[in-house]
């Protein structure tokens, strides 16, 4: 690796990072609301919080309150309250929402478009720097249920060692606060 190959490469992921937050403001939301309905999207129903959001996007609490509030205000999520602990407080989207955040980018497209041996190199490759970068600064990693050292495999879904709550097939490709890679 030469001396200036990780600038580039960093560079290179801010670019498209800026480039795909972009397409966020023609949709009338800024980075920080598309960021937070995509995760929504993705979260399981034990990761929606909003310190869920903050330590998923990198940023404070506070910040990703009042991002939440907005996509309220807009009609793309709803607050849930626990009924066990009225005080613990969820998200969920609502219907415009859903079709907000599956809506897609062009860089979705563009990537679909790689051959299919490109596009799992540079999900792998990736998938190593975001791992290896959330290490180093003792962050969580928000991976997908099914690769959870927690997860078991059953008939009608799975079921959560850690939570022990038994999941629906969706839940087990959704992502987890929880989560710790399986090895």
């Amino acid at each position: 690796m030469t001396s200036h190959q990780p600038q580039r490469i960093r560079a290179l992921i801010d670019r498209l990072a800026k480039l795909s937050e972009s397409e966020d403001w023609a949709a009338d939301l800024n980075p920080a609301q598309m960021t937070a309905l995509n995760y929504l999207a993705r979260a399981n129903r034990f990761s929606r919080a909003p310190s869920h959001v903050a330590a998923y996007s990198g940023s404070t609490r506070g910040t990703v309150s009042q991002t939440l509030r907005a996509l309220e205000r807009k009609g793309l999520v709803s607050e849930k309250r626990s009924e066990t602990d009225r005080r613990s407080i969820s998200f969920e989207l609502t219907n415009a929402g859903e079709v907000l955040a599956s809506a897609g980018k062009e860089i979705d497209r563009v990537i679909a478009g790689l051959p299919a041996e490109t596009a799992a190199a540079l999900e792998a490759d990736l998938d190593t720097v975001l791992r290896k970068l959330l290490e180093a600064r003792g962050s969580k990693a928000f991976g997908l249920c099914r690769t959870c050292r927690h997860h078991r495999i059953k008939e009608d879904g799975g079921y959560c060692e850690l939570l022990s709550v038994n999941l629906k097939p969706a839940e087990t490709t959704q992502i987890c606060h929880e989560h710790e890679r399986a090895q």
